[in-house]
């Protein structure tokens, strides 16, 4: 794939995922920490999350990169049935096929790199792998908070309508809930999260 702004896309498989995880694990932890995420993780729990999604059914990950290799954003995806039963489960509930539906699992890139096409790019990326795999629907999660919470920063913009433009829509009345903690050393807190759908 070609670049896209300052970055050029690439999809990671065997030897270079396998070297590309430290600085994948590195770059989750940095971006959800910030809001809304507020995601206080360990690169152990980034690097074994990141080597069990690799070997998932029909795993994809694309990276973006600087022209002298650094990872600065990075997507992934893989068949939901093959994904934590956080996630799978309300799904199941609601009567989507999970054989047939593809989850993306996040896309994360580094403020300096936003705003030049590179979410996009990751999307299509994804759409793509899903559709050439047979899937009939891609979906995510995305983290819900109030309007008035404490930590959101001013000017804040969720991105509804970006995914909105992208044919997603969100699945009313369909809730995961997934846990982790938000200080150092903090409790497991548990964080309700609306999924996003695209039938292709």
């Amino acid at each position: 794939m070609g670049p896209t702004g300052l970055v050029k896309i690439r999809p990671l498989s065997g030897a270079d995922l396998d070297a590309a995880l430290p600085a994948l694990a590195r770059l989750r932890i940095e971006v959800f920490r910030a809001y809304p995420y507020l995601y206080e993780g360990s690169l152990a729990y980034e690097e074994s999350y990141l080597q069990k999604l690799a070997r998932a059914r029909d795993a994809f990950i694309v990276a973006a990169e600087t022209g002298d290799g650094e990872i600065v954003g990075c997507a992934t995806g893989s068949g939901i049935d093959d994904q934590h039963a956080e996630f799978s489960q309300p799904l199941l509930v609601a009567g989507y096929d999970l054989p047939t539906t593809f989850y993306f699992g996040e896309s994360v890139l580094l403020p300096a790199y936003r705003g030049k096409g590179t979410g996009h790019a990751f999307f299509d990326a994804r759409e793509a792998h899903a559709i050439a795999h047979g899937y009939k629907r891609a979906c995510f999660c995305a983290v819900e908070r109030p309007d008035d919470h404490p930590k959101r920063p001013a000017g804040y913009t969720p991105l509804d309508a970006f995914w909105q433009a992208r044919e997603y829509r969100r699945l009313p009345g369909v809730t995961a809930h997934f846990t982790w903690p938000e200080t150092a050393g903090g409790s497991e807190i548990n964080h309700p999260m609306a999924y996003w759908l695209r039938q292709f």
